[in-house]
């Protein structure tokens, strides 16, 4: 297979360019996946029938976003979270940087300290747009922010979903014949770790600083105005911290996040936070704010299933094999653009593990990269695209938050400054790393 005309590199490069061009990301991702089951030999017919096949693997992540867009539509009309910003705002103050440093410390939290992920975004983002719209803060910066948290934890730490990330990482090299335990995993990490903490402070503090104006848009209505709120607490408002901690608490003791958003919706209609007669109306505007996003990771899973069946991934790595030479900083840096690729139109650094791993390990091996080494490129080159990808929960969640009233551009805004602020330095650290600390 000749290698520019792998499947998998065309088409994600097709994908990428589309995404640029502004082509709408639901046609962009469609339009590439068909072109790349065509490239692979699939008749056009058989390339929709695995795109639709492979959808069904995020249909758990679909409905959990179109609840949960419910839920945050239900507790922002009960005012409780526009207080909640109100109160934040006062001990903030107008330190712009210190709100965009909590912001990234909450994002951290959804990962280890209570793993819910995403979930927290569509109920916290949007009541506090108009706090970030007073501070004139760039929502690029609130963007890397997010993604800084959604990522780097899991990257670094071996708790919550970084126990998950590390014992897969784990797992697969001991398969392909490297032997490594998933607790020294976070020990081969801490360069590209503090390489993402590098890219985030040069976000807020540097490229992102200026002061950006936004309109005053609520999320319900989507017109000029603001909601009339009381700062009194009310039942409903005891209704909405109650729905809210029910979807987390039912989330972690049962692991079925639309599980979570069904009871917390349905305790928050008990409580009149959502009353009886507006519930068609409230699920009709979370479906507005967050049903976009969720076909979009419905779509994303299919395009996936279409780059694996394609067999194109084993077709870049021999290829990258026997252009490296035997170079062990050519093979670093091949191993890294690899994942980048991969990882760009699959979307997901967990689930593009297992298919890298296979190769890796043995190229590894042959360059004579260490098991720390190995580990640690592995590990950057499935975290890479997940960063910049249009398809990434990591850069969707964000988006759903701060796109709430329309003012956000998913690719522009979000995608490309995480895609610069984090891949650029993981890429660096990595090879560096591979080098010169753990070979």
């Amino acid at each position: 297979m000749d290698i520019l005309f792998n499947p998998v590199l065309v088409s994600v490069v097709l994908m990428c360019v589309l995404c640029l061009s502004n082509v709408n990301i639901l046609l962009a991702i469609m339009i590439s996946a068909i072109a790349g089951g065509m490239i692979g030999g699939f008749e056009i017919s058989k390339t929709m029938s695995l795109l639709i096949d492979g959808m069904g693997e995020q249909a758990n992540t679909a409905l959990s976003y179109v609840l949960l867009g419910a839920l945050a539509v239900g507790i922002a009309q009960t005012g409780l979270t526009t207080i909640l910003s109100l109160k934040l705002e006062k001990i903030v103050g107008k330190h712009a940087k210190i709100f965009l440093l909590i912001l990234a410390g909450i994002a951290c939290f959804s990962q280890n300290l209570i793993p819910v992920h995403i979930a927290f975004i569509p109920i916290l983002i949007p009541p506090l747009l108009k706090m970030m719209n007073d501070l004139k803060i760039d929502r690029r910066a609130a963007a890397c922010c997010l993604t800084f948290g959604l990522k780097a934890p899991y990257v670094a730490l071996p708790v919550g979903f970084g126990l998950i990330f590390h014992g897969i990482i784990a797992d697969n090299m001991t398969l392909n014949g490297m032997a490594v335990e998933s607790s020294e995993v976070w020990k081969y990490v801490w360069v590209p770790a503090l390489s993402m903490v590098v890219g985030l402070l040069i976000a807020v503090f540097i490229s992102y600083r200026r002061k950006r104006s936004y309109r005053d848009l609520p999320i319900v209505t989507g017109k000029e105005g603001e909601l009339a709120v009381t700062d009194r607490f009310t039942l409903q408002h005891l209704g909405a911290i109650l729905g809210a901690v029910s979807a987390f608490a039912v989330q972690l003791m049962t692991g079925s996040l639309p599980l979570g958003a069904l009871i917390g919706l349905g305790i928050m209609v008990l409580f009149k936070a959502i009353p009886f007669k507006t519930q068609d109306s409230t699920l009709l505007e979370g479906i507005r704010i967050m049903g976009f996003i969720a076909f979009v990771m419905l779509v994303a899973s299919g395009y996936a299933h279409v780059l694996r069946e394609t067999g194109g991934v084993d077709a870049i790595v021999q290829a990258s094999n026997s252009l490296v030479g035997g170079s062990q900083f050519w093979g670093a840096v091949m191993m890294l653009l690899i994942g980048l690729l991969v990882t760009m139109g699959i979307g997901t650094s967990f689930g593009t593990i297992p298919i890298i791993a296979t190769i890796y390990v043995p190229f590894s091996i042959a360059l004579g990269f260490s098991v720390g080494a190995t580990t640690m490129l592995i590990v950057v080159a499935a975290a890479l695209g997940d960063a910049g990808s249009p398809a990434s929960d990591s850069t969707l969640g964000p988006t759903a938050g701060l796109n709430a009233d329309g003012q956000h551009n998913h690719i522009w805004d979000t995608c490309v400054p995480t895609f610069l602020h984090y891949n650029i330095p993981l890429i660096i650290s990595g090879v560096l790393a591979a080098m010169f600390l753990l070979n």
